[in-house]
Parts: C-alpha cells; structure tokens; sequence
C-alpha cells in the first residue's frame, strides 16, 4: 500500500474519531426541538457540579444522587425559554428533588410524572429528571409545549425507574396542598425544617423520611414518617425521641412495623391520635412453602401411581381383547367362511421335498 493511501486511510479514522467525540458533547439529554421550538445552541451548559445548579442546596442535591444537569434556551416565533434539568442516578431521587423544590402556593400540572406551576415558572419531574422551566410569555399553548418537551426526555428503565412507596404513608385528610417532602439525609432534613433533629433520625441506619404538613383545629402540625430497614430500629429510635427533650411539641408517636410517625404542632391530641392511626406498615408477604408434598419426594405416592398406571393398562387390554375376540365370534356366526377361517386363507402350503438319493 503506497504511502498517500495510508495517510488518507489515517485521516478518514481521525475524522471519525473527531466526530464521534463532537457529537458526544454535543449529544445531551435536552432535545433539538420540541413543538416548534428550536435549541439555541450558543446557549447550552452542562456540568457535574450541583453548586452551579444551587449553590445553596448542593448538599441537598447529593442527598438525591445528582448526577448532572443541563441548560439551554429555546426560541420560537421571537419568544424564548429558558429550561434547565438535573439528571439523578434514579427516579426516586427526581421524585424528592421535586418535592424539595415545589411550593405551596404552586398549582398542579399534568406535566411529565408530576408538575406544578407558578406563574411563568414551572417545575416537573419524568423519570430521574428534574426539569424547571422559566417561560418568557405563558399562552394558552404552553401547557402542551411543556407536555411535548416532557415526552421527548429520556426515560429510565428497571430497578432505577421504581419511586418510593414511603410518601404514600402520608395521610390525605387535611393534607396542605404541595406540603408533601420526601427526604434521604440530614442536609435535607434541616433545610426543610422538620421537627425532628438528624442525630435522633440517624441516618447512618439507612432511613427514608415523608414529611407534611396538615390543618387542625388549632393551627397547623407537622408529620414525619420515618422508615427503617427492621421493626427493632424503628423501635429502638422511638424510644430515643421519647426520651429527648424536644421543642416544639408535645410531640405523639405510633410505630407500625419499621414505620415510625410523629406528628406534632398546633393540634389537639384526638386529631393528632386520628391522623397517626391512617399510618400502618402492610407487610408484603410471599408464601413460597410447598403446600402438599412434592410428587417426585413421595414415594409412596410414586408406587400408587405406577400400580394404577399398571391397573389401568391391563383393563384397557381387557377390554379391547373382548372387543375384538367379540367381533370375531360374532362375524363368524353371521358371514361363516366369508371373512375369517376362509378355506383359502387357512390352507397350508405343503413342499414335497424329497432327498434324492
């Protein structure tokens, strides 16, 4: 091979190399388009930092397994948005991003998983993505716009598309709209406020923590719901807060399993004694015991068998040699020497052979 063809051979797998790498940086998880907008790609950011997507609250991102985010604006008819994400390492960790970051006063929108709007700001999540999106102009298409963008977000799949169950402990009645908290760590838990102090939690045991907040007659209390891997940590824990000086109570208490639920605030204890009774741990239970022996293990039952099988043969042929003996006799009286014993079937061939001498 001369040595120009070698060159170009080279130059044709450095130009691939080169575009592969280009297209991976430029391959991202915020689409081209969506509805007629179109990505200004001057304007895309992306990184692994969670401080350049909250400085503040970057502790709390890794709480929920930040794994990168994505910033772009997207124009259309002379219009822009502005659209930022933050991918997570599951959707669990998307779901309690949003419920960190919604607010009260936000309003529901079917967006994506779960979305809520305030105004011009909208904020979803879909799978492990937590999308906040800041729009120049709300119409009466921009719910459909934001729908159309959710459905072009990668989805995850498996073990990382599962959402925890633990919020669904939270009771409904009397429930502050947009008040529900999911949290996986101590940063999280005292940015939000809850009543209860990370040393008393313990988070190195492994916990989740559904926090709300709920109207009473009196005001307003707080519930924290707490799940531990076993029944005898959440136990050992509610002897823990029992026992500490607590502010801001009194402070009610229910252990349901590996559930533990404090509920405390301005709220008579009756109303309080209700809303902890709505929590209760429902074990998943699969009975994999054999309920009857297994065949190939009784071997009596083996013998059984192979003696009926061995029964039932020998009848079949009993009954099918009556048939057929039955048959014979019968068609012998009613066609003799037509169909059975006829003389030309029953003649012998006989060989004179003869030793010759």
């Amino acid at each position: 091979m001369s040595f120009p063809a070698i060159m170009k051979r080279y130059l044709v797998v450095l130009f691939l190399l080169v575009s592969s790498v280009l297209w991976a940086r430029d391959a991202g998880f915020l689409p081209q388009s969506f509805n007629g907008w179109q990505l200004d790609k001057s304007s895309r950011k992306s990184g692994n930092d969670p401080a350049a997507v909250d400085a503040a609250d970057s502790a709390v991102l890794k709480e929920y397994g930040f794994a990168g985010f994505e910033s772009a604006t997207y124009l259309r008819n002379g219009r822009k948005m502005q659209v930022k994400a933050a991918r997570f390492n599951d959707a669990s960790g998307g779901y309690g991003a949003f419920t960190y970051y919604v607010q009260p006063l936000m309003q529901a929108e079917k967006i994506g998983d779960l979305g809520a709007s305030n105004n011009r700001r909208i904020l979803f999540y879909r799978g492990n993505l937590l999308v906040d999106v800041t729009l120049e102009q709300v119409t009466a298409m921009s719910a459909a716009d934001l729908r159309a963008l959710a459905e072009t977000l990668p989805q995850v799949h498996g073990n990382t598309s599962a959402l925890p169950t633990l919020p669904g402990q939270l009771p409904k009645q009397s429930l502050v709209t947009n008040s529900q908290r999911y949290i996986v760590g101590p940063s999280a838990l005292e940015r939000l406020g809850v009543p209860l102090p990370a040393n008393l939690v313990n988070f190195s045991m492994g916990p989740e923590v559904a926090f709300a907040t709920y109207r009473s007659s009196n005001g307003e209390a707080k519930m924290t719901v707490i799940g531990y891997p076993t029944p005898q940590i959440a136990a050992e824990r509610m002897k823990a807060m029992q026992a500490a000086n607590l502010p801001g109570g009194p402070f009610y208490f229910k252990r349901s399993g590996p559930l533990l639920a404090v509920i405390n605030g301005n709220i008579p204890e009756s109303e309080a004694q209700s809303l902890l009774a709505s929590v209760n741990y429902d074990a998943d239970v699969t009975w994999n015991q054999p309920t009857r022996p297994n065949p190939r293990d009784n071997i009596g039952g083996l013998i059984v068998g192979i003696f009926t099988l061995v029964g039932v043969i020998l009848v079949a042929a009993l009954i099918f040699g009556f048939a057929f003996g039955g048959v014979r006799v019968i068609a012998k009286k009613l066609f003799p020497n037509r169909v059975f014993d006829r003389p030309e079937d029953v003649e012998i061939i006989r060989l004179d052979l003869q030793e010759k001498s």
